[in-house]
């Protein structure tokens, strides 16, 4: 189960992603639907695949429970967790569905087209993850030999500063 909820999550993203045009289209810049979706199902599918009958009478009130591979009423198991699969997926497309709704009544979910053509850091005014070396030229009057940034910081004024 650890080889396979490490390797195919990571396959989903790296080489499925590339190849499948609907999740190209998606924005998934951190792999949230491969680490959390993709592994949870994997997971679950397993969990009900390989669930070995002594465990299961340890936690379960049901008796004679078992993973698939175990055989006798094992399958029942491996549907159980396929069935609560598919309603944890419908109840997060329904109330996600729901927030973003509300959330656009409010304002709105995606920045205009012309701003995205301009793109992310330039509208924001700023880099993510901007370490020098990294896209940030170098400027001798900010930085000393270490690379260190050496810019003078306003200090703290108020009741804070006492403390």
């Amino acid at each position: 189960m650890g080889i396979l909820s490490g390797s195919i999550p990571w396959y989903t993203m790296m080489v499925v992603h590339k190849k499948w045009k609907l999740l190209q289209k998606i924005d998934d810049t951190l792999g949230v639907f491969h680490t959390h979706a993709v592994a949870g199902l994997l997971g679950g599918a397993l969990t009900g695949l390989f669930a070995h009958p002594v465990l299961c009478n340890l936690f379960l009130p049901v008796t004679n429970s078992r993973g698939a591979i175990y055989g006798g009423v094992g399958g029942v198991q491996f549907l159980k967790q396929l069935v609560g699969a598919g309603f944890i997926i419908g109840w997060n497309v329904v109330i996600t569905s729901i927030i973003c709704f509300v959330i656009s009544l409010v304002i709105p979910l995606r920045i205009p087209d012309e701003q995205l053509l301009i793109g992310d850091d330039a509208v924001h005014g700023e880099e993510a993850y901007a370490l020098w070396g990294d896209g940030e030229l170098y400027d001798p009057t900010n930085h000393d030999a270490s690379g260190y940034d050496q810019r003078q910081v306003t200090p703290i004024s108020g009741a804070t500063q006492d403390v």
